[in-house]
């Protein structure tokens, strides 16, 4: 994996600011944000870090090991890149870049179904190691085109989200123009013209497509007519006849993205799903709702070894991938803080936010005295509870419903 080190940004939070100086103000606020006022957003980390972990100093361990084994594939560090659409708005190729980042580590990549490269290129890049998010088509025939792309491309993991059967109201996105169809207004063109790095670069990669749906997009297709058809193709609405079809149809193995029930648990082991991802879509889907480490909590509690149990969402920092590994999580996915790399370092981001990630959780496990990852919820301090979460107060308002559908 590439090695060039960037001292000035030794961890996450100097890598979004770097980012936030570096792409337009619409661009990082798209990856930055989350919906209604963001409770959730914030609530997802910080509870995360309300988990304590208990070192236990007086004992001889080899060295850490971070490797361990998913869906009977061995990976070198405990955590993956989830899946974020329209990553190519942040940089250029930025879904290529990561995509080569993850496979150089050898870490999944997860592909969405509205990023910027296709299901062939990420497949190629990653020699068929790739994860595919499958973002549910309304009719059948689109759904078994894209999942025989995915079978032809030897996609190990199926990704099935199942938390956006609305689209979550994101103030910064309408304001900035990021529905579909996209505004180009003043205010962007002018954001534009202070990033003249991010503004070369995107003028000569092109504007960032669809990529895997561009076969099914009609040509020619206005701006207007575009978002027409996005919202006539696509729902978020799952249903257990969804979900036992694509088990009926796919060969590999079939995760459920987005759980934060016990009751869609018990639900994906009936199925026959390998696996889930306890998920909230990043906070950018209900405000309201619980942070991901609480449910992560209780499924894993009762469900431990029924399948796979995997987690995103709020997880930013190697001590945050290890606070949720020791609250009983298989495997982590982080989102945000690739983007910011890749925003940050364009295609040296997805290489260093590895490396950071990476030496963080190494030097928790050797703190700990902890030798693999697998035993990290032996370091957990059971006793404590993770706070109940706040609401947002009234007087913040209820805000009127967007135009357009946006995708993520």
């Amino acid at each position: 994996m590439e090695q060039k080190t960037f001292s000035d940004y030794p961890d996450i939070d100097y890598l979004r600011e770097k980012a936030r100086r570096t792409v337009p103000r619409f661009a990082f606020e798209y990856v930055d944000g989350g919906c209604n006022s963001e409770t959730n957003l914030r609530r997802n980390t910080e509870e995360i870090r309300e988990v304590r972990l208990k070192p236990v100093y007086i004992r001889k361990i080899e060295t850490p090991s971070l490797q361990t084994e998913l869906f009977g594939k061995a990976y070198d560090l405990p955590f993956g890149m989830a899946p974020v659409g329209l990553q190519g708005l942040i940089w250029p190729h930025a879904t290529e870049i990561l995509a080569k980042a993850a496979h150089a580590a050898n870490i999944p990549f997860c592909l969405s179904t509205v990023a910027t490269a296709d299901i062939e290129k990420v497949a190629e890049i990653t020699e068929g190691n790739a994860w595919f998010q499958l973002y549910h088509p309304v009719e059948e025939d689109l759904r078994n085109k894209i999942i025989q792309r995915a079978k032809d491309a030897e996609v190990p993991v199926l990704v099935i989200l199942s938390d956006v059967p609305a689209f979550g109201y994101r103030s910064k996105e309408i304001v900035n123009g990021l529905s579909i169809p996209p505004k180009l207004t003043l205010r962007n063109i002018i954001q534009v013209m202070g990033r003249p790095k991010w503004a070369w670069n995107t003028l000569l990669a092109g504007q960032p497509e669809f990529k895997t749906l561009t076969p099914y997009i009609p040509k020619g297709l206005s701006l207007k007519h575009l978002g027409l058809f996005m919202n006539k193709t696509f729902s978020g609405v799952l249903d257990e006849d969804k979900v036992k079809a694509l088990r009926d149809m796919w060969p590999g193995k079939l995760v459920l993205k987005g759980v934060a029930s016990e009751e869609d648990t018990e639900k994906a082991i009936e199925i026959g799903l390998d696996g889930i991802i306890v998920s909230n879509h990043g906070g950018r889907q209900l405000d309201a709702g619980e942070s991901t480490i609480r449910p992560l909590q209780r499924i894993s509690a009762k469900y431990k070894g029924k399948l796979t149990i995997m987690m995103d969402s709020g997880i930013r920092t190697g001590p945050d991938i290890a606070a949720s590994l020791a609250s009983g999580a298989d495997f982590t996915f982080l989102g945000r803080s690739f983007m910011y790399g890749v925003g940050a370092l364009g295609k040296h981001g997805g290489y260093h936010t590895i490396n950071i990630l990476k030496n963080q959780l190494y030097q928790v496990m050797m703190q700990l005295r902890c030798e693999r990852v697998q035993d990290l919820s032996h370091h957990l301090l059971r006793e404590q509870t993770v706070p109940q979460p706040a609401f947002p107060s009234p007087e913040e308002g209820s805000p009127s419903i967007p135009r357009g559908k946006r995708f993520s």
